[in-house]
């Protein structure tokens, strides 16, 4: 078994993915850290280096690299991965389950204000309004790809173990 998590940024992908895996006792991959490990070189250098394009790139490459793996795993992709290329095509065909974390957006304003620094697309963002009024914009562009996920799991005000079990419920 194959689960993939999409979602926006500070959804919640990476921490419900470790604690899904955790549960189905499979091994949890990030697809973040994986780029890191395949290029030798971190998120936010290959974004102020080379760029967004050329990061969205990679990006589409280690993802189809993982996904033709026959192993079973939880895989957390990034915030913009779907939408990037045939990225989300190329899920909805393979053999996997993809499962979009839908977050609302105080929710995720709330949580990424705090992380801005460190994320290269929000950096530049100086307060909480003009965070806000980015994350609208994104999510709107954005939901056309979620959506298409095989199940739609609502992540507030359920804890991370609510969100699992409402995950393992809808996998048997």
């Amino acid at each position: 078994m194959k689960i993939v998590l999409i979602g926006y940024m500070g959804s919640g992908k990476s921490t419900v993915g470790k604690k899904l895996a955790e549960v189905l006792g499979i091994p949890f991959m990030d697809l973040d850290t994986e780029i890191e490990k395949q290029t030798n070189t971190s998120i936010s250098e290959i974004f102020s280096k080379k760029g967004e394009i050329y990061f969205r790139r990679i990006e589409s490459e280690v993802l189809k690299k993982l996904l033709s793996q026959s192993e079973s795993y939880v895989l957390a992709t990034g915030g913009g991965t779907p939408c990037y290329g045939d990225n989300m095509a190329f899920m909805t065909k393979a053999d996997l389950m993809t499962i979009y974390l839908k977050t609302p957006l105080d929710v995720l304003t709330s949580r990424l204000f705090l992380e801005k620094e460190s994320r290269p697309l929000l950096a530049h963002l100086k307060t909480r309004d003009d965070l806000n009024d980015f994350l609208r914009k994104h999510l709107f562009e954005r939901v056309y790809y979620y959506n298409q996920s095989k199940y739609v799991v609502e992540t507030i005000p359920e804890n991370i173990e609510e969100t699992v079990e409402k995950i393992v419920l809808k996998l048997f």
